[in-house]
């Protein structure tokens, strides 16, 4: 096992244990994405019984997100996410022969608990081993290859499923867990060096402490991430609602949306290196500018063509803000309550990416589709604002004898 006490911690270095096993994961879940709408109708659930289903995922992450944190804690990164993997396993197993809706809709939900273990280990992992000089580009590296996987897992599903039948996604989504979970096995982590030398043991930190001590900080800056993630959220909906209101075909809004998602992918390190050398909030602010403005621009485009650039330009936004919520959840975590903080703010994370499709479909509700997506153009906007306020101009350095201020560079 490889240790950052003899030598620099590279991105290369730590690229076999941090990046390739969630990017192969990531896979599987991409592979699962489009057919789970599929196999709940198959088993009776009306259209929104069937969204509903999907949405569960998402339920299940931010209910797994503090016990993920916790479980991290007790056993270590690799153990849990090894555990983690196999319950997929398991759950995926229970989605090809469920015969029941309830029973696959619990499955569903445990894929995405699951999940929730999955990107905490790595991030909590690469918040330990990574020097801050680049930790943003390790947050965005890992970010921009989960959304790598999942842009590639559909195609390798879609071929599977041509082959065998709808099973054959959740068996791709099976063979990348264990692979995964290989990988773990086989690659060692890089080692750090506990602050009180060799054998030192940090105190276990309660979810009730942490919550109290930290608490100014998730009243601000928690805040501002759960903004930041029901912007992203709204991106994904609001782009091919809008192309069903222009009367476009399916095809036509995939390829605007892959085109979009495509442009996000290629930005992923660039952004974590803007925030490396000039600091968090270079690029915070700048993308949910153009996310709330793309947002506003939306609804004024008539045709194919326009939806396409403000596509592109959204693609933009959120390619810049890739790795920027671990990031600052990373700068911002005690070294001794690292993974239980970590859990609490990926409940803001993954909470805003819950609440933005709703937020969007209850003004739509009570107005038009275009007044929700504006209004939700205008929370962009002003969440660069909060955003910009209280990310701080110092974070804690992340070892004792090295002081960061905010835009990088040693105090």
């Amino acid at each position: 096992m490889a240790s950052s006490e003899h030598g620099e911690v590279t991105l290369r270095a730590i690229a076999p244990a941090a990046f390739v096993p969630p990017a192969v994961f990531a896979v599987g879940q991409g592979a699962i994405a489009p057919v789970v709408v599929i196999s709940a109708t198959d088993l009776g659930a009306s259209p929104a019984a069937a969204a509903l289903v999907v949405a569960t995922a998402g339920l299940g992450q931010i209910v797994a997100d503090v016990p993920a944190g916790s479980l991290v804690q007790r056993f270590g990164e690799r153990p849990t996410m090894i555990g983690a993997a196999l319950l997929t396993v398991l759950a995926l197993v229970g989605c090809i022969v469920a015969q029941h809706l309830v029973l696959f809709t619990a499955a569903i939900f445990l894929t995405g608990m699951c999940t929730a273990v999955w990107l905490l280990a790595r991030q909590a992992y690469i918040t330990e081993v990574v020097p801050y000089r680049l930790r943003a580009r390790a947050m965005s590296t890992l970010g921009g290859v989960f959304r790598i996987g999942l842009f590639v897992g559909p195609f390798v599903g879609s071929a599977m499923v041509h082959w065998v039948g709808l099973w054959g996604a959740y068996a791709v989504h099976i063979v990348a867990a264990l692979v995964a979970a290989g990988i773990l096995l086989v690659v060692g982590d890089l080692t750090v060096q506990a602050p009180g030398g060799a054998g030192a043991v940090a105190p276990r930190a309660s979810f009730a402490t942490v919550l109290r001590e930290q608490r100014p900080v998730f009243a601000t800056l928690g805040v501002g991430v759960l903004l930041v993630s029901a912007i992203r959220a709204v991106r994904q909906v609001a782009l091919p609602l809008w192309g069903q209101e222009l009367g476009l075909s399916a095809s036509a809004i995939s390829l605007i949306f892959g085109i979009s998602g495509a442009v996000d992918m290629l930005l992923f390190y660039p952004a974590g290196k803007v925030m490396d050398r000039f600091g968090r909030m270079w690029v915070a602010v700048p993308a949910m500018t153009v996310l709330g403005l793309s947002l506003i621009l939306l609804p004024l485009a008539g045709d194919a063509t326009w939806l396409m650039v403000v596509g592109i330009v959204m693609g933009i936004g959120n390619g810049m803000s890739a790795g920027l919520v671990m990031t600052l959840g990373a700068d911002l975590a005690p070294p001794g309550q690292r993974p239980v903080f970590l859990g609490i703010w990926r409940v803001f994370s993954d909470g805003g990416n819950g609440a933005g499709p709703f937020v969007i479909a209850g003004v739509t509700a009570v107005a038009t589709l275009g007044a929700g997506i504006v209004a939700m153009g205008v929370v962009g906007l002003l969440g660069g604002a909060w955003l910009g306020y209280w990310i701080p101009r110092r974070v804690p350095p992340p070892d004792p004898h090295e002081t960061v201020v905010a835009d990088g560079r040693p105090a």
